[in-house]
């Protein structure tokens, strides 16, 4: 099935809404927070632009994009797992924020090649995309000319190095130990297995290129475990 990928994330997010904020918050110390806002500074959104945040979950990036663009631009959050959206609209709700627009879609399902964003960006998402080059291909297509976007996701690490390691610990004894105290291992299992079969920062930016994106950065944060990509029409 083309989008079997896609649909065995969407369910995993599905299970694990209820806790995703809680477990990224106590999994990363906190940290996750630091890194989207070093994504969101290094993409330096304006006031009247127009953002999309795609696989948003439950929103961090959107909220971030939107103390930046409002109140003349807009600020849509895209993710195909429902309950992980409905907690979005819900903290939506809670700020009054009525800057963002949230839509359930697949990424690869997008049809609009209308050029209607100045930025986008992802965390987190691209490596669970079912196809990452048509992932950023759809991506520049929904772009306007100049127009940026950004991806923060874990660093594929060289195999054996003191961060691919640490990583392995991380993920193995760390993560998926303490996700099994909420009957949530299997969905953390999938992290690493995604890390995986994600590509370097080297082929990410062969692929974007290759798309036709004139500007393509990676940079590692985080002594290495995370690392973030940068694009440019």
């Amino acid at each position: 099935m083309k989008f079997s990928k896609n649909i065995e994330v969407k369910n995993i997010f599905n299970k694990i809404s209820h806790k995703y904020d809680f477990l990224n918050n106590l999994l990363s110390f906190g940290l996750h927070k630091l890194w989207k806002r070093k994504l969101v500074n290094l993409l330096e959104p304006l006031n009247g632009e127009d953002w999309a945040d795609l696989c948003c979950g439950t929103g961090d990036l959107a909220f971030l994009i939107s103390s930046r663009v409002t109140p003349r631009g807009s600020i849509t959050g895209i993710d195909s797992a429902k309950d992980i959206l409905n907690i979005a609209k819900k903290k939506s709700d809670l700020k009054q924020n009525k800057f963002i627009k949230w839509q359930i879609k697949d990424v690869l399902e997008i049809d609009d090649y209308s050029k209607r964003f100045d930025g986008i960006c992802m965390s987190y998402g691209l490596r669970n995309l079912n196809n990452i080059e048509e992932g950023i291909k759809k991506v520049f297509y929904l772009l306007k000319d100049k127009g940026r976007a950004g991806f923060l996701d874990f660093n594929h690490s060289t195999n054996n190095s003191l961060s691919n390691v640490f990583q392995k610990i991380y993920l193995r004894l760390i993560v998926v130990t303490i996700s099994r105290l909420f009957n949530l291992s299997p969905e953390y299992s999938y992290i690493e297995k995604s890390i995986r079969n994600y590509p370097k920062k080297n082929e990410l930016i062969k692929i974007a290129k290759k798309v036709g994106f004139k500007k393509a950065e990676y940079r590692t944060i985080c002594l290495g475990q995370m690392g973030i990509l940068i694009l440019a029409k």
